[in-house]
């Protein structure tokens, strides 16, 4: 493409007008942006209830009022100057900055491309005063400003071209009003679009308030969360892998009141869900990161929505460790519900019932992890150990007699038969039915087994029902994670080594990562340009299939690479061998076995969800039984 200005063009500075429309451009991209502006404007005047009225999705008109401290009528016209702000003074007040804007543009921005209206009013004054056009003059209204802003882009018809229908727009607006609204529940919020109320929040505490935002399916299955370590303290609601979403639309993170869509605290968060959330599921959460100001610039992005750390790996460290141990000593919570049996003919008119079905009953997963070991939280001077790989709280986990876990199949005493549809396993080897508050036991004990998937246990509650495959790939999974933290994995020599046809990708993949291989537990070589022999194995692997076990280790280290497999894709690894050894359905389990799963399910960290994010078990209550039965009805 070749230039349209002459070579010999002279330099000339540009007009006033011009440099405005520029730096709208940069601040004012959408009406949503607007909003934002004139919202953070509001909060930054100590205002405690906000008004928002939206027409045509903030093109024709975009009023927000708030009852803040207002502005003097003499400072009306430095108010949409450019640069002119009240928020800071100096270098050294930019760089503590604890209002959300400071820049001084956002006003006179607005200013260059839509017709403007400012009325304001303070404590002392005896009436209001507007500024429209640069003209100020008397007016009505109650303290604090109503900022109308009117034919958004109307002297710049080509930026309307740019934008969406009037009902995409109108939902940016929305969510910028849901981003702000969520850290401030101390302030009320109306929004009403083309003169219908759409949402309301009345001041409200802060799981009220993310409650009525994001609604009940986050509100019934999120960990709350709030630890200090030095200058930092970080707090909110995390989702629990359970309730984790297809889409990263529910993830609102907050530095200073500041809503920010930053990549490093993205990923501290991302990485403390790894081992409970399968790669194409999204988390939901709403945290807030507190700091001091000097330890953090917000002044590197036009929008500020990002910000800078001035030690990004500590925060990093602090954010991940934080919210992976809330993950790991709570519970997951069940999605689904236990259906009640349907009715049939008469069968419940002499229960005087109205239907011929009885309400569904929630089924609930308890957390066991209290009564184990509470979390001990970080001391007020950890700040300088943050930067540690600190394992999260929780009872310690021991490789040993991992072999007595399950029987060999042959040595199971269980009746199996295909008509069967609950085995009949002899009661009397569990503990006794009655056991006390105190018997450390939170899953109970074993009854029979369902369809050679499900384990039937009771305890002090009611019924509990374990997944004993997701179970089982949990328990794997984090002791592998373990050996090959401590460099201790265990190798299980095979008495006659796997040999198996394998392409030149996989033969050069065997050559080249022997160390990986090893630290994996791993003895492979290549017999031939198409041969591999696999001559050991990870003890704990040791009942896998060999042949896929290997194809699928030499997979994942041949797409990242060796050193990467062992550190950033090191759980997506390790998952995939778990879920090779992990007891598959219609193994039949004798009473002990199950017991002895139960025992560890409850020494192994974040064991109430396998490596997917899925439930491991779920609780059913006395009372939710006795619903179900009519029981005292």
């Amino acid at each position: 493409m070749t230039s349209r200005l002459a070579p010999d063009r002279p330099i000339l500075a540009l007009p006033d007008h011009l440099i405005s429309q520029i730096a709208a451009g940069e601040v004012i991209e959408r009406p949503s942006a607007v909003v934002k502006e004139l919202l953070e404007n509001a909060l930054d005047a100590g205002a405690t209830q906000v008004q928002l009225r939206i027409e045509e999705g903030g093109v024709k008109r975009i009023a927000i009022t708030d009852n803040g401290k207002g502005i003097p009528p003499d400072q009306l016209p430095l108010a949409l100057a450019r640069h002119a702000t009240s928020k800071i003074r100096s270098l050294e007040e930019l760089e503590t900055v604890g209002t959300l804007g400071f820049r001084g543009e956002a006003l006179a921005s607005i200013a260059s491309v839509a017709v403007l209206t400012l009325t304001t009013r303070t404590a002392d004054a005896p009436h209001a005063w507007q500024i429209q056009n640069g003209t100020v003059s008397p007016a009505s209204g109650a303290q604090g400003t109503t900022v109308d802003v009117q034919d958004l882009y109307y002297n710049t018809p080509a930026r309307r071209k740019f934008l969406k229908s009037e009902q995409t727009e109108f939902g940016h607006c929305a969510e910028v009003v849901r981003r702000i609204a969520l850290a401030r529940p101390d302030v009320s919020f109306s929004l009403s679009h083309n003169g219908k109320t759409v949402d309301h929040w009345n001041v409200s505490q802060h799981d009220k308030r993310s409650a009525q935002i994001l609604g009940d399916g986050f509100a019934g299955a999120r960990l709350s969360l709030d630890e200090s370590a030095g200058p930092l303290r970080i707090y909110g609601f995390v989702g629990l892998p359970t309730a984790s979403k297809a889409r990263a639309d529910a993830q609102y993170f907050y530095v200073n009141g500041r809503f920010v869509r930053d990549k490093l605290l993205t990923h501290a968060v991302r990485a403390a869900y790894q081992d409970v959330l399968h790669g194409d599921r999204y988390p939901s959460y709403v945290l807030s990161l507190e700091l001091d100001p000097a330890l953090v610039d917000v002044n590197v992005h036009p929008s500020k929505i990002e910000v800078r750390f001035r030690d990004s790996r500590a925060v990093h460290q602090f954010v991940f460790h934080a919210v992976q141990r809330a993950l790991a000593q709570t519970s997951a919570t069940a999605q689904g519900h236990v259906p009640a049996p349907a009715m049939s003919g008469n069968g419940g008119a002499g229960n005087g019932l109205q239907g011929n079905s009885l309400p569904w009953i929630g089924a609930k997963q308890a957390s066991f992890g209290s009564e184990l070991m509470p979390v001990a939280r970080p001391a007020a001077g950890a700040y300088g150990s943050m930067q540690q790989q600190l394992r999260p709280g929780g009872v310690a986990q021991s490789l040993e007699n991992y072999g007595s876990l399950f029987r060999a199949p042959e040595q199971s005493q269980a009746v199996t038969s295909p008509n069967t549809l609950i085995q009949p396993l002899p009661i009397q080897a569990t503990q006794p039915a009655e056991t006390s508050e105190d018997d450390g036991a939170p899953l109970g004990f074993a009854l029979a087994q369902l369809h050679g998937v499900y384990i039937l246990a009771q305890n002090r509650h009611g019924l509990v029902l374990v997944d004993m495959h997701a179970a089982h790939e949990r328990i794997l999974y984090e002791q592998l994670k373990d050996a090959l933290t401590e460099e201790a994995m265990s190798v299980q020599a095979l008495l006659i080594p796997v040999t198996f046809y394998a392409d030149g990708v996989e033969v050069g993949t065997v050559e080249e990562h022997q160390e990986t291989l090893r630290k994996l537990g791993f003895d492979m070589n290549a017999m031939s340009p198409t041969t591999i022999a696999v001559r050991a194995v990870p003890t704990l692997l040791k009942n896998a299939d060999v042949q896929s076990l290997a194809r699928d280790v030499l997979r994942d280290i041949r797409e990242f690479g060796g050193s990467r497999v062992l550190i950033e894709r090191r759980n997506e690894l390790l998952g995939t061998l778990a879920c090779h050894t992990a007891v598959r359905a219609n193994r039949s389990l004798t009473v002990p076995e199950m017991n002895a799963l139960l025992r560890r399910m409850e020494e192994t960290e974040r064991s109430d969800q396998c490596n997917h994010g899925r439930p491991t078990w779920v609780q059913l209550a006395m009372n939710d039984l006795d619903k179900l039965f009519l029981r005292g009805q």
